[in-house]
């Protein structure tokens, strides 16, 4: 059974900082894109970064870009996500994906569960 378990989700004051992890299992996933989406109650699922499989490529959205850095070690099939500088705004529950590389959800064919993020101000 593959599945993504996202963990390191929490409650942080703003300028904060946590990192997400998102772990692998049922499969490798070291060919494949990883990505993190967001979404905040009453709003659409976005983009928050991707990684290529290599690790050697990644793209952020320009909300998150200079304070979150996506990273990943294919040898634990693990995926990262480290955010600094935290907002209010960044206040959402956290998705990890795998998938082909790419900025919408279709890109991606398997998602965590989600891990939640607050952040007070």
């Amino acid at each position: 059974q593959v599945q993504l378990v996202e963990s390191g989700g929490g409650l942080v004051q703003a300028g904060g900082s946590l990192r997400l992890s998102c772990a692998a299992s049922g499969r490798t996933f070291s060919r494949d894109a990883m990505a993190w989406f967001r979404q905040a109650p009453g709003k659409e699922r976005e983009f928050v970064a991707t990684i290529d499989w290599s690790g050697g490529t990644t793209y952020y959205a320009g909300s998150v870009r200079g304070r979150f850095t996506i990273s990943r070690d294919n040898a634990k099939n693990t995926v990262y996500l480290q955010m600094n500088s935290l907002k209010p705004e960044d206040t959402a529950d956290y998705y990890c994906a795998a998938g082909r590389f790419g900025y919408t959800p279709r890109a991606y064919d398997y998602w965590g569960q989600g891990t939640q993020v607050t952040v007070s101000s």
